[in-house]
């Protein structure tokens, strides 16, 4: 492996912010899809196309994993005692009906400091911080005691959050708790959406059952693991925040049926892809069922053991979802074919456009196993 691929420099990238997409495309699969193809030797060999066009990329017995996973409306204004504004993100719970938050200005959130929760036409709540929490820099605050999990706490969001748009998204629209959605959304729990989802629509998805392609669906709530900047140049070493994920027995025995038709495993982005891998490592290489927290660190030199291809969108320079895709066609090929991208005016980041990575263009040495092997 190429030393270079170790080193979070190298995956970095120039793009003009004119590039970021601000809004989604309408309809949703009318977004651009860059589609790989062609070999490592030959880097820059592509088609260009759009998401509706992956129904001509896929065939009958593939399999479509798909993260059902509902962004929650965790983006939460709060007023200090002592007066002042502040923000919470809501993260993860953390039991007694206290959650972890990201906390801004967090300085200014003590132990013991009480905050109070507030929007129009509500009645005000009173929250404490209960701790920091020294991995994150986040803190623990205590909420009604009805708040245990994702679901109870819900209602309570839905009046007094907000969606929680990443911060490259200058404009902020009603329109968007329904459109920073995946139209299969169903689990909540998720502080961002899982973005290559949202270029499909229950039209496309309809299609794709009618043509004999099979859905599959796994739970990973996205939260800070996957959106958090990596810091250490060194990448041999990395780590990253747990994140809490489930793969039920039902796409289990789906993909175990897939590979014994011969059909392909095709995740719909990086995390449904870190889903269903965590399922696979956790179970001793073998995909089983699998609840509970994720770390798994994907990056250049790993080999998978359920995907073989992969529909994403343009990534953040230096994140690890690069590293992700990097380890399927390799750092230098995707890294070209985002200049490609670039030059050709393509739409980047959470509401921007996608790429698709068929299973023969995956890195011979980072493919599952065959039976052979």
């Amino acid at each position: 492996m190429d030393l270079r691929d170790t080193l979070l420099s190298s995956y970095d990238y120039s793009l003009d912010p004119r590039r970021i997409a601000q809004f989604p495309a309408e309809p949703r699969d009318s977004a651009k899809l860059l589609i790989v193809r062609g070999t490592s030797k030959e880097p820059r060999s592509s088609k260009h196309a759009y998401v509706r066009n992956l129904l001509n990329q896929l065939i009958p017995g593939d399999l479509l994993i798909l993260n059902d996973t509902r962004v929650l409306k965790a983006r939460l204004k709060v007023r200090f005692s002592g007066g002042g504004r502040a923000e919470l993100l809501l993260l993860e719970p953390r039991g007694n009906s206290c959650w972890l938050c990201l906390g801004r200005p967090a300085k200014r959130m003590r132990q013991g400091d009480h905050l109070w929760l507030e929007a129009n036409g509500q009645k005000t709540i009173d929250l404490q911080v209960v701790s920091i929490d020294s991995s994150s820099g986040g803190r623990v605050v205590k909420f009604p005691s009805y708040c245990e999990d994702a679901k109870s706490i819900e209602g309570l969001l839905e009046r007094y959050g907000e969606v929680p748009l990443p911060p490259y998204i200058e404009s902020h629209d009603k329109s968007d708790d329904e459109r920073y959605q995946t139209c299969y959304a169903s689990q909540p729990g998720a502080v961002a959406a899982p973005t290559a989802g949202l270029h499909l629509t229950n039209e496309l998805l309809n299609e794709f059952i009618f043509r004999g392609i099979r859905i599959g669906r796994i739970t990973l709530h996205v939260g800070l693991g996957t959106f958090r900047p990596l810091e250490n140049e060194d990448l041999k070493h990395l780590q990253l925040h747990s994140e809490w994920a489930e793969v039920g027995e039902e796409v289990v025995q789906a993909v175990k049926d897939c590979k014994l038709k011969g059909g392909r495993v095709i995740a719909v982005g990086t995390t449904s892809v870190r889903a269903i891998e965590s399922a696979y490592l956790n179970g001793g290489c073998f995909l089983k069922p699998m609840k509970g927290k994720v770390d798994l660190v994907i990056k250049p030199g790993y080999r998978f053991g359920v995907v073989e291809g992969l529909l994403t969108n343009f990534h953040l320079p230096k994140s690890s979802l690069l590293l992700l895709v990097s380890a399927l066609i390799g750092r230098q090929r995707l890294l070209a074919l985002y200049a490609e991208a670039i030059e050709r005016q393509y739409r980047f980041f959470s509401y921007g456009d996608a790429m698709w990575i068929p299973p023969e263009v995956v890195l011979p040495m980072a493919r599952p196993h065959s039976d052979g092997d």
